[in-house]
């Protein structure tokens, strides 16, 4: 089969950004959203096919050789793993562009499939595992979630409690996770256990669990105040039995590997958040233009027009944060600090543009008419 995609120089040169606003955002995800967020789910295997399909799900993964042309990317041909081989800058760029969708639980679903359940796989995974988790997830064919928090560990990783003990060729799994995004219709999970009884910075491995496994039991889908459009399930694992070839690089290295996976993690959420603040703000400017106040628009109020600039430059401040650790990053640097950072001031910087912006709209703001209200939740 000959190759149906460019040289991977010319895919180097930039992606396809206005296909994926122009057509996935705009025709197959914001029509929707409304009736996901009051379903409190949407359709990830639906939606992860059609980004899969045009190459958003692999963008810094490993690429596939062209049989017919050497060092050639080509999707359509027997790719080894499936990815555009680019750097994490251009994954940030994506992030950035999923900031458009209008709701914070897809874009959050789509960024655990590509940038937190997936980076160790693809950097100390066997070809097998690769083979035959990350290249379908890539594709879009399965969907996949990280089994990290539980409910008496969530920041705090190295107090998790789930247990992987070894018998002969498997793995026996016995505990349970929280806050799994995802997690009722994954088709796998890149699960951290305790393998040994070692050290807890020591003791824990990565582990490409498939979800349909006996044993596996999702005990409740959680209802949430907000990012309601994504699911997020309890899991609970009674003696499940999974191939000991099914870890993730060496064992008892797992700790390790997720706090990498985190660098990419956090830097990907700042990303996603400074679309969604920018369109908040930029919403609240042209509503603030029409509603008026004693006799004048209320974008003309001084204090309002100060605040809103601003909350602008604000965004701009940690646009610049995240962009000098990605610069870094792609450059080897363990940004672990600069990256956990840019989270911080993401999240607090989002509930203050929020609470700020929503103030401006009135009673408008109050109602689940406006973005700014689900921004805000």
């Amino acid at each position: 089969m000959g190759c149906q995609l460019q040289d991977c120089a010319d895919h180097k040169m930039g992606l396809p950004i206005s296909k994926l606003k122009g057509w996935i955002i705009e025709q197959e995800i914001n029509p929707f959203v409304d009736q996901w967020e009051a379903a409190g789910q949407f359709p990830a295997h639906k939606i992860f096919k059609i980004l899969g399909s045009a190459g958003f799900l692999g963008v810094n993964k490993p690429i596939g050789q062209c049989e017919s042309v050497p060092q050639r990317v080509c999707a359509v041909c027997l790719a080894e793993y499936g990815g555009l081989g680019l750097d994490f800058s251009y994954s940030v760029a994506v992030s950035e562009e999923l900031g458009n969708i209008r709701c914070g639980g897809i874009p959050m679903a789509i960024g655990v499939q590509t940038d937190m359940a997936t980076p160790a796989l693809a950097r100390f995974g066997s070809p097998e595992l690769k083979k035959e988790f990350l290249v379908p997830t890539i594709m879009g064919d399965k969907v996949s979630c990280l089994g990290v928090s539980e409910v008496g560990a969530g920041s705090d990783v190295a107090s998790i409690m789930t247990k992987a003990v070894r018998k002969g060729d498997e793995y026996v799994i016995n505990g349970g996770k929280m806050w799994t995004t995802n997690g009722t219709q994954a088709d796998w999970m890149c699960l951290l256990a305790n393998t040994s009884d070692g050290p807890p910075h020591k003791n824990k491995s990565l582990i490409c669990l498939p979800m349909s496994l006996p044993g596996i039991h999702i005990t409740r889908k959680i209802d949430k105040m907000g990012m309601r459009s994504s699911d997020t399930a309890e899991v609970f694992f009674d003696d499940v039995r999974v191939p000991c070839k099914n870890i993730i690089g060496q064992e008892g290295m797992g700790f390790t590997y997720q706090m990498l996976q985190f660098q990419e993690e956090r830097l990907w959420g700042v990303a996603n958040i400074l679309t969604m603040m920018d369109n908040i703000i930029q919403d609240t400017i042209q509503y603030t233009r029409q509603r008026k106040i004693f006799k004048q628009a209320v974008l003309h109020h001084q204090y309002v027009h100060f605040r809103l600039a601003e909350l602008h430059t604000e965004v701009e401040l940690l646009r610049s944060l995240l962009y000098r650790a990605t610069g870094l990053y792609i450059k080897g640097n363990d940004v672990t600090k600069l990256a956990s950072m840019a989270k911080l001031k993401a999240g607090r910087l989002a509930r203050e543009v929020g609470d700020s912006c929503l103030q401006y709209w009135g009673g408008m703001g109050f109602t689940n008419d406006v973005l700014v209200s689900r921004f805000y939740r």
